[in-house]
């Protein structure tokens, strides 16, 4: 129950109403379809037999109005019962999705981004699905099992007690049933995340895959993934197809039953035709009443598996949250941090940054240098907590940065990364992710800052055109000045190049990085590179190796005290290139 409670919590006050009102309708198309047998039989028995035709036309008309009265109580029950369920599927993916974006980094690297669209996609429907049968189903059935039984004695008690026995043998049939598809259905939705997340995968590395000509070990893989999610399904619907069967055999087994001794009742006359026919009708809709909630509990205890995992996403707590009464205003840009330590499963005995001591004044511009896993996007991953530390503090302005609001944080804060990203839109769109009420002058300024300004120029649109998903339709280097762009427009205290120039060229490289110093003077930036020439003007570089500071100076300091740092610079100043120390 308290799954339940968890995914319709929220849901709106229209759609709770039409959750109300979907077996309110149904209820009322039961009580025609109760009342009209009962109506025909004394159409037979009283109106046919005594051959009273004003008799068989009233009750007829009645019958009729009944029938279409019962009509549109389904029609209404369905349509409200469909609303409704429509709104608890859009409630739910809602929710969903505000809280995978209240997410931290941590929380993401939990679930992975197939298993998430899987939850978002197939289990949001199965949830939807069953929620709908539910509202119908499970007041219509059960309301009609109550009413056609008790009609079904009233007519003939001594037969009713025929299809009361198949009750339990269909109880057994559907809990056994249900038990073994449970575990199947599970395995089933893990290899559903498992094909989206190779689908996944292969769409956003298409260039790779045909570049290398792999699209026959992309096929294989796929195809996998794809009997693999065949394979379980069938598992776990074979042990579901059994139920109909199962329940039609009893429900004809007990009709025969019914017309065996029936009929003998009305050969010898202790009981009419017109109430056999009509008795064999109430059978005939308890048993289905109980086929249909048989059916029912099968897609409940099936839909657990997709419930589960939503739940999943719906209690998983982020751990980073606003604190109480939070600071509202990031004075500069300076930095420190204090004996930080960082583990990513936050265990103490597995820190992949250690001991990290380091201040930088606001307005600096800060060179962070490295090799491959020396966790320098780790360090900088921080600043805006987009990671907490696992024991020490973080300082930005002067206060800890747990003790910020976030959106004030993560505005004074732009991360310009080496894998950027850009959206579909045109250009002008994009860069307004920085700034949703920047000018045209200020867009323009930002771009000519990031040496952008050139290549948008060219295109016929300019600003206007259009990107296609993720920036097909630019180069590497044009990406990576766009984000730059997009990041200055945010008018951040700190700005973080993480190996972000590394597609343009040297020449390319310098003036960004000079503009950046006339253009942003009070912003603190901080950059990441594998080229020693790309921060060997920074006022201060710090060399990371294994999670540890192993140095920090200018660059002439570090030369003449740092082994790592001036190997690098020798073997890059003789041509070697840095492709095998990072």
């Amino acid at each position: 129950m308290s799954t339940i409670r968890k995914l319709v919590s929220g849901i709106e006050r229209k759609y709770i109403r039409n959750s109300i009102l979907s077996p309110l309708f149904m209820i009322g198309e039961v009580v025609m379809e109760v009342i009209i047998p009962f109506i025909m039989a004394k159409i037979i028995d009283l109106g046919i037999a005594n051959r009273d035709l004003p008799f068989v036309a009233k009750y007829g008309i009645l019958m009729i109005g009944l029938a279409c009265f019962s009509l549109l109580c389904g029609m209404l029950g369905t349509v409200f019962s469909t609303t409704a369920a429509q709104g608890f599927g859009y409630n739910l993916r809602k929710r969903l999705y505000a809280k995978v974006q209240s997410f931290s980094f941590a929380n993401i690297d939990k679930f992975s981004t197939a298993s998430l669209v899987t939850r978002l996609t197939t289990d949001v429907n199965m949830a939807q699905n069953v929620y709908r049968m539910m509202i119908q189903m499970c007041v219509r059935s059960p309301f009609m099992l109550v009413a056609g039984t008790l009609m079904a004695f009233k007519i003939n008690s001594g037969l009713a007690v025929i299809f009361l026995v198949a009750i339990p043998a269909i109880i057994i049939a559907v809990i056994v049933i249900a038990t073994i598809a449970f575990p199947r259905f599970s395995r089933m939705m893990k290899k559903i995340d498992v094909m989206n997340g190779t689908i996944q995968e292969n769409l956003i590395g298409i260039r790779v895959v045909k570049a290398y000509v792999r699209t026959n070990f992309e096929e294989d893989k796929f195809r996998k993934a794809a009997d693999d999610v065949r394979t379980t399904q069938v598992k776990a619907e074979k042990v579901v197809i059994f139920m109909i069967p199962i329940m039609q055999l009893t429900m004809y087994l007990t009709m025969i039953a019914v017309l065996w001794f029936g009929g003998n009742q009305v050969i010898r006359g202790t009981m009419l035709s017109g109430e056999l026919i009509s008795f064999f009708t109430y059978v005939t809709q308890v048993l289905m009443s109980i086929m249909m909630l048989g059916m029912v509990f099968v897609s409940i205890v099936m839909v657990q598996a997709s419930n589960r995992r939503i739940v999943e996403v719906l209690d998983e707590n982020s751990d980073i949250t606003n604190p109480i009464s939070p600071v509202e205003k990031v004075l500069d840009g300076s930095i420190k941090f204090t004996n930080v330590n960082f583990s990513y499963n936050k265990k103490g005995d597995n820190c992949v940054l250690k001991d990290i001591n380091l201040e930088i004044k606001s307005g600096q511009v800060v060179g962070i240098i490295g090799g491959t896993g020396s966790s320098k996007t780790t360090l900088v991953s921080l600043l805006p907590r987009l990671y907490d530390v696992y024991s020490g503090t973080v300082e930005i302005g002067g206060e800890d940065v747990r003790k910020y609001d976030l959106k004030v944080l993560r505005d004074s804060v732009a991360i310009v990364l080496q894998k950027n990203i850009l959206f579909s839109g045109t250009i002008k769109d994009n860069l307004k992710w920085g700034n949703e009420n920047a000018t045209d002058e200020q867009i323009v300024q930002a771009c000519k800052a990031a040496d952008a300004d050139c290549f948008i120029s060219s295109f016929p649109d300019g600003y206007d055109t259009e990107l296609g998903q993720g920036g097909v339709n630019v180069s590497g280097g044009q990406k990576q000045r766009l984000c730059i762009a997009r990041a200055l427009l945010k008018n951040p205290k700190i700005l973080i190049l993480d190996d972000s120039t590394s597609a343009v060229d040297t020449a390319t490289e310098g003036r960004i990085h000079e503009t950046l110093k006339e253009l942003v003077p009070d912003t603190t930036k901080i950059v990441i590179a594998q080229r020693i020439s790309s921060v060997k003007d920074a006022d201060v570089i710090f060399v990371l190796d294994e999670g540890k500071i192993s140095g920090y100076g200018t660059h002439d300091e570090l030369i003449a005290n740092n082994e790592i740092y001036r190997e690098v610079y020798e073997s890059q100043q003789q041509g070697s290139g840095d492709a095998d120390l990072f």
